[in-house]
């Protein structure tokens, strides 16, 4: 065999390596949710690499048997063919065993970088880019090549398998796509434009429902507006007047002794109306049943079950059947809009300059993250305010001038009520710490 025929012989072998190589990063990067919509629009092409994927043992044992049988043929032509030219060619200037040597190793040298370029690298680093695009074009012709080696597949994946289940690794690739993996898929698109920014915030805050509770978004007790079941209809008045809101909680003395909740627009019907306000839940009465939820659920549950009573108002209750917060379906709207469309209460983070703000008790984690860009606060997941963060960190009841320092501030209790933190003082430190180390500094009175 000539020089010029052995050369075309090892680029047909270069070839169909590349052919096999694409073919399997292709088939093996390819998206299933993309190529299950290719299926369901039309295209048969996807529906054969799904079936393929679904079993992937002959496809991976076809490829293995190609690329060793042409990688092993172009070694033999490559050391049988260039050897004895590049031997002369050393031969000019070497002594014929050197020579001999120095060819030997420029053949395999050349044919080695041949295929790695050729064969290997480029066509894998392409089948990577247009995974799914290439997949639909090889699909058909390795479905051939598996029917071709179909006796020897069957035999090499017989052992692979027995192999595999005596390690105890399953047969086939668990494809349960989890929450962080529709995340991910969202971050990968937002970096490529083809995800806006505020679509990927939309998509993290839906699944953070099932993470946030009820107290990362409710109206704290001390905050609620109530009306008690005997109060008179000019104390009525004068409050939804002072305290304009769509619902209002009706207790029997106490908060915590709830009897229902009175709608603002059913008062105002009945005051247009010339009739008196009467809190009974007879026919003309405006009292209603109001929806008591546990502390502990989720946003995306309280949501269900918003949905199954057709309310939109419930209140809060901890273990001891206490009222702790009062929520809304407003109030799960603006969690799942993001921080960015939520106006923090001005009363609740005041910033005094430019590395110093105070800040309300009851302020809610979130908030304090988004303002002082922190990336998380330590075990965040036992308390929701920063009220709560302190009385973690520093494991006793907080006195005023104590302090934690956390990711280059300082959280100082400035105020006290009665045991219950007030407001604090947050300071940026001149030299940010490690944000992975919360030290304590806790001085007393």
């Amino acid at each position: 065999m000539d020089l010029l025929t052995s050369t075309v012989l090892i680029f047909m072998l270069i070839f169909i390596s590349a052919f096999f190589s694409s073919a399997e990063i292709s088939l093996a990067a390819s998206r299933k949710i993309r190529l299950v919509q290719l299926r369901d629009e039309g295209d048969p092409r996807a529906g054969m690499v799904l079936e393929l994927l679904a079993q992937p043992g002959h496809f991976f044992t076809t490829v293995q048997i190609a690329l060793n049988v042409v990688a092993i043929f172009a070694g033999v032509i490559g050391e049988s063919v260039y050897t004895p030219s590049l031997t002369l060619f050393y031969g000019q200037w070497l002594d014929d065993e050197r020579a001999a040597s120095l060819a030997s190793l420029s053949s395999f040298a050349g044919v080695t970088v041949a295929f790695i370029l050729l064969a290997d690298l480029i066509p894998k680093r392409i089948a990577m880019v247009i995974s799914e695009r290439l997949a639909l074009r090889v699909i058909r012709p390795i479905r051939w090549t598996i029917l071709i080696f179909r006796p020897l597949i069957f035999l090499l994946n017989g052992i692979a398998n027995q192999v595999i289940r005596l390690l105890g690794f399953p047969q086939t690739q668990i494809n349960d796509i989890t929450a962080a993996d529709i995340i991910a898929m969202t971050n990968a698109g937002a970096l490529t434009g083809e995800v806006a920014a505020h679509e990927r915030r939309l998509i993290e805050n839906i699944f953070e429902l099932e993470e946030r509770n009820a107290p990362s978004s409710m109206t704290t007790r001390e905050s609620i507006v109530w009306i008690e079941r005997g109060e008179s209809e000019e104390s009525i008045r004068t409050k939804i007047i002072g305290n304009p809101h769509a619902k209002y909680p009706v207790c029997m003395g106490a908060i915590d002794q709830v009897i229902g909740y009175v709608d603002a627009q059913d008062i105002l019907c009945h005051l247009l109306q010339g009739k008196a306000i009467v809190l009974r839940e007879d026919g003309d009465g405006l009292l209603r049943n109001a929806l008591i939820l546990p502390e502990s659920l989720s946003l995306a549950e309280i949501m269900a079950q918003f949905k199954a009573a057709r309310e939109s108002f419930a209140l809060i209750i901890n273990e001891y059947a206490l009222v702790v917060g009062l929520i809304t379906l407003n109030d799960i709207t603006l969690a799942l809009l993001g921080d960015d469309h939520v106006a923090i209460d001005e009363e609740q983070i005041i910033q005094r300059d430019e590395n110093s703000w105070l800040v309300e008790g009851l302020t809610v984690i979130g908030d304090l993250q988004r303002i002082l860009e922190i990336e998380r606060f330590p075990d965040d997941d036992q308390y929701e305010t920063i009220a709560g963060f302190m009385m973690y960190m520093l494991r006793k009841v907080p006195k005023r001038t104590d302090s934690v320092t956390h990711a280059g501030y300082k959280f100082e209790v400035v105020d006290i009520d009665h045991y219950k933190i007030d407001q604090l003082l947050v300071t940026r430190l001149a030299s940010k710490p490690d944000e992975s180390f919360v030290s304590r500094a806790i001085s007393e009175l």
